[in-house]
């Protein structure tokens, strides 16, 4: 089973080193469910994007913002939120850590 705050901190890490920004890693891949951990340091953003066919996003760390279509929708670290049925995109305020969890087809 992997452990989750493990995990934060070595993408967390990862991340900081990246000249990106980022760092991910595929937790759990079961049939159509997928999670994965996405540390992103203060001030990087995942470009808008299409959404899955369902999905959540569950701050480890952080404070984050899902935005969609100008709005942004604030989340801090425990706080779990759907992932929208809108192209989207997220942006770290401070280093984050997410877990996002998603459907696929």
């Amino acid at each position: 089973m992997p452990d989750l705050e493990e995990l934060a901190v070595e993408h967390a890490a990862k991340a900081a080193e990246s000249p990106h920004g980022r760092s991910a890693h595929l937790v759990l891949h079961d049939g159509v469910l997928r999670q994965t951990v996405i540390a992103l340091t203060g001030g990087t953003a995942l470009d808008e994007h299409t959404p899955p066919t369902a999905g959540s996003v569950q701050v480890l760390r952080g404070r984050v913002a899902l935005t969609v279509a100008g709005r942004h929708q604030e989340l801090s670290a425990g706080q779990l939120a759907p992932v929208p049925q809108e192209r989207h995109g997220l942006l770290a305020h401070v280093d984050s850590v997410v877990l996002l969890t998603v459907v696929t087809t």
